[in-house]
């Protein structure tokens, strides 16, 4: 117990070193120095194939050899596929360190958020999953803010800065993980057992409408990451002051995450208030308003509407793991976390393959490029939400043991 105790503990810390991605708000922008525009969508893609190949893997591993184990390979992967990005010089030297980063995504996956919930169950504090998740992402959020605006005042100085910035975070994330404790976990069922669990678990009416949601969520949640750095330069360019990109990207990246803290706070009274269906719903038709906004207009001005991006995830991403836990059975618990984001990480960068055939291939992203590009996901954004709404009427999303305030 007290073993658990202390990993609940440093768990918050870990996302913390996490969130301190120093290249987030720049890394279009190096990408697209080095490359082309086209090329820097076509290296987000990379990183999304590489988590294709290593997510359902790297669950079932998780499920089977450990979560404390798992975590390790994560934290090194990300440390090593920074570094090559700060060495760069070629595409296929991008390329590996998207696809180590894409591996060290793939092996948190899940199983942080399992790490958790079976830490929480170890300790007999179970109930406290949605306000221990609140805390988690709080502390995400946290490390994102902090080191956004750092980030962009490092490209000023040296480009490749932020990226060895994020690996020395990751070092210290190791050295975390590396005295967590293992939960006590039943010895791992049959293959066979495990797949009629996880088969069971996709044809769950909650847990799978929980499953398409967060697919979409995934991709429009990343539509502003991907193309806020180019629609930043885009509407600079406009006042002469593109220059002043990397700063301005970082500075707009920091707010947005003290917006999303902020959001957070109030987020679980929302949740008491609306039920967890509306709550869901309103967050995913959000983030298809924000898209919509970016499509519409390349006026400075819009650059604020980039403040909200994630307030969209913290209305729904710590409820949705809260919701999905109980239902899991611990031998398949990081394999189907693995497989939700491994279904938003695939319809994601398929789509964004598409979206760089329609671009240049050459130079930088054309804002015409860009608002067809955003416009054509917003549309596509209004049918799936549309669609979502409907299915939620006949399945009982909201637990029972939930009365609503």
């Amino acid at each position: 117990m007290t073993n658990a105790n202390r990993t609940i503990a440093l768990l918050p810390w870990y996302h913390f070193l996490n969130g301190l991605l120093f290249w987030q708000a720049v890394w279009f922008l190096y990408f697209q120095s080095n490359l082309s525009g086209a090329e820097a969508i076509i290296l987000y893609s990379v990183y999304d194939i590489s988590v294709t190949v290593l997510e359902v893997p790297s669950g079932y591993f998780s499920d089977r050899i450990g979560r404390r184990f798992t975590l390790l390979l994560s934290t090194i992967c990300s440390l090593l596929g920074c570094l090559a990005l700060a060495f760069g010089g070629s595409f296929a030297i991008f390329a590996l360190g998207q696809a180590l980063l894409g591996a060290g995504s793939a092996f948190k996956s899940g199983t942080d958020s399992s790490l958790l919930y079976e830490s929480l169950e170890a300790s007999g504090r179970a109930d406290e999953v949605e306000a221990q998740e609140l805390r988690v992402w709080r502390f995400v959020l946290a490390g994102l803010a902090v080191s956004a605006l750092l980030g962009g005042a490092m490209t000023l100085w040296s480009p490749p800065m932020p990226f060895y910035a994020t690996a020395l975070a990751y070092a210290f994330a190791t050295l975390l993980v590396w005295f967590m404790a293992e939960p006590p976990r039943k010895m791992s069922e049959g293959l066979h057992v495990q797949l009629a669990a996880l088969k069971a678990a996709l044809l769950h009416p909650v847990l799978a409408w929980l499953f398409a949601l967060s697919v979409l969520m995934y991709g429009f949640s990343h539509l502003p990451f991907v193309f806020g750095q180019p629609f930043i330069l885009t509407a600079l360019d406009k006042t002469g002051i593109a220059t002043e990109t990397p700063l301005v990207s970082g500075a707009v990246t920091s707010v947005m995450m003290l917006v999303s803290v902020l959001a957070s706070l109030v987020a679980l009274r929302l949740r008491r208030a609306a039920g967890l269906p509306l709550l869901l719903l309103f967050a995913f038709g959000l983030q298809i308003a924000l898209v919509g906004a970016l499509a519409a207009s390349t006026s400075t001005l819009v650059i604020a509407v980039l403040l909200l991006r994630i307030v969209p995830d913290s209305l729904s991403s710590p409820f949705i793991l809260a919701r999905v836990q109980p239902l899991l059975q611990a031998g398949t618990r990081a394999t189907y976390l693995s497989l939700k984001s491994l279904g938003g990480k695939v319809l994601f960068a398929g789509t964004l393959l598409v979206a760089a055939t329609s671009a240049q291939d050459a130079g930088l992203l054309p804002a015409d490029d860009l608002q067809r590009i955003l416009g054509w996901y917003a549309i596509g954004g209004i049918a799936c939400l549309a669609a979502l709404a409907l299915t939620a009427r006949g399945i009982r999303i909201e637990p029972p043991s939930h009365t609503l305030l």
